[in-house]
């Protein structure tokens, strides 16, 4: 069992408030990854499901089973840190071993542990090496098998991958993946890479000056993203957001002006728009198309990244960036105009407020 409860979780370090009443259902098995910018809380709220960090107000419970002033080392968690944090002069082998045999445990069922973590790691030949003969990559798989061996009821896993390079952090992030569908263990990671948690998480919980912004599956972030800080966090390169009046409305439809005069007919879903009213459109830059079309906007190219398979255009529309993914090779020069068609684009409208109308086509 891995069943995580927080209630009302709060922290304050001395007058600064540093989690705001988190309210947080993990179940048995998931894999939920914690994600925001720097200093929103995600680190801080792991350690104190950990018990490395004392909370100021709230509940903790794993497995039906209030924590609050129970000890990390007896919480039956395995926390994996941002650093390896291995004994140097210790083998891979005696560094699986050495919390085992703390707890006192047979040295059969020591040496079977390691030997099935080894296994499942890919790392039997390295078991005699000491931690700095080891790549970056194999230095985190012996950090994760000394979690494995201990056979907890979850995984806390701080930035794992933060000191790897690029290529090695998208093989270990695809081990990472093998290695939870193996276990079926619960798993909570912290990153504040999206990318990491998009192709993670089964939940994600998008965190922002120590409160939950919104907590769901990966496509419902990205499809439905309840505001519009959560829309321009998930997805990447991150959402274009266009300033927008509504010029007039009727159930169903409505016709929106930008700054540069551009006109916008949209459909409403079952939101009623009101006329006049203030309000910012949300589109992604992949799924904008070259081309005029029933809605079209006129932009302005400003710079071009050109990356082999895709071509990201950095354009400008009455003063607004506006990105553009386009895939395959495009040629562009810096201060040409092009029509961009949203023909289809599933749009997004988020009130004054930065909240989500439901109107997104």
């Amino acid at each position: 069992m891995g069943q995580i409860k927080l209630s009302n979780v709060k922290k304050s370090f001395g007058a600064i408030d540093v989690l705001h009443g988190i309210d947080l259902d993990i179940r048995d098995g998931e894999l939920v990854v914690f994600v925001g910018p720097s200093g929103c809380g995600k680190s801080t709220l792991l350690r104190a499901i950990a018990g490395l960090e004392k909370i100021t107000s709230g509940d903790i419970e794993i497995d039906g089973r209030n924590v609050n002033s129970v000890t990390a080392a007896d919480r039956g968690l395995a926390m994996v840190f941002q650093s390896y944090a291995l004994y140097p002069h210790m083998s891979v082998r005696q560094n699986l071993a050495f919390g085992l045999e703390n707890a006192r445990m047979p040295k059969a069922e020591i040496d079977k542990r390691i030997m099935e973590a080894a296994r499942m790691l890919e790392i039997e030949p390295y078991l005699k090496r000491r931690p700095g003969q080891l790549s970056g990559g194999q230095r985190q798989r012996v950090a994760i098998g000394r979690a494995i061996v201990r056979s907890p009821v979850g995984f806390l896993l701080d930035e794992p991958l933060s000191n790897l390079d690029a290529e090695l952090r998208v093989s270990t992030r695809a081990e990472l993946a093998a290695l939870h569908a193996r276990l079926k263990a619960t798993m909570i990671y912290v990153t504040h890479d999206q990318v990491e948690a998009m192709t993670l998480a089964d939940r994600i919980v998008v965190l922002r000056s120590g409160r939950i912004e919104q907590v769901g599956t990966p496509l419902e972030l990205y499809n439905t993203p309840g505001n519009r800080f959560v829309a321009g966090f998930i997805g990447a390169p991150h959402m274009n957001f266009l300033q927008a009046a509504v010029e007039n409305a009727r159930p169903g439809h409505a016709v929106l002006s930008l700054p540069d005069g551009s006109r916008l007919e949209v459909d409403a879903g079952r939101q009623v728009l009101q006329q006049g009213a203030a309000l910012t459109l949300g589109v992604r830059p992949q799924h904008l198309t070259l081309g005029k079309g029933n809605r079209s906007l006129r932009a302005t190219v400003r710079m071009i990244e050109a990356l082999g398979s895709e071509t990201v255009l950095h354009t400008e529309l009455g003063g607004q960036k506006l990105l553009v993914v386009l895939p395959g090779q495009h040629r562009f020069s810096p201060g040409s105009e092009i029509d961009l068609s949203l023909d289809a684009a599933p749009l997004h409208f988020f009130d004054e407020k930065g909240l989500r109308l439901e109107t997104s086509v």
